[in-house]
């Protein structure tokens, strides 16, 4: 039993070694690689549009405090005056401003979140790319060796002319009849 266990093993080794040869797993890697990238400048370019963003709330923000203080003389003005129809109208405004600023605020909190996580995100994407690319360029130089190999062809086939002229001697001993 153990014997035929190990036979079945060998053979789907075989088999996983002949689908790996088959699926070019340098063209998978490139592939990969090529999807990370686009990814990844994807999220930068999100990244930059949400630090805009934020930079407009944060803009936002300081219009609606300056509103608030406009009030808030506003306010002094008419209670100076007795003005209490005003003074409620303008009460009004500024509860609303502030309940808009809150929620400004909000927003900008979560965006600042959002950028934090997508940062991060974009830390572990760019690490993981590197190792991808890394893995590509030792699986290029894997494929060519191999190439060199299969074919019982090295890059470095030299041969010197005392190497030519000791081969003509041994050949011509050869044919010569002694």
């Amino acid at each position: 039993m153990a014997l035929i266990n190990r036979i079945s093993r060998l053979f789907q080794a075989d088999m996983h070694a002949v689908l790996d040869r088959m699926e070019e797993p340098e063209a998978l890697l490139k592939q990969a690689v090529r999807e990370m990238t686009e990814n990844i400048a994807n999220e930068e370019q999100q990244d930059k549009l949400m630090h805009k963003e934020q930079e407009q709330l944060g803009e936002r923000l300081k219009d609606i405090d300056q509103a608030l203080a406009r009030t808030e003389d506003e306010l002094d003005v008419c209670f100076a005056s007795e003005k209490d129809d005003l003074a409620r109208s303008l009460i009004k405004r500024k509860l609303e401003t502030q309940l808009f600023s809150k929620a400004l605020t909000r927003k900008r909190d979560g965006l600042a979140k959002h950028i934090s996580e997508l940062n991060q995100r974009l830390e572990e994407n760019r690490s993981r790319l590197a190792a991808m690319k890394q893995k590509l360029e030792l699986l290029t130089e894997t494929t060519h060796n191999n190439h060199d190999d299969d074919y019982g062809v090295s890059a470095d086939i030299r041969v010197r002319d005392d190497e030519v002229e000791v081969a003509f001697l041994r050949e011509k001993q050869k044919r010569v009849p002694t």
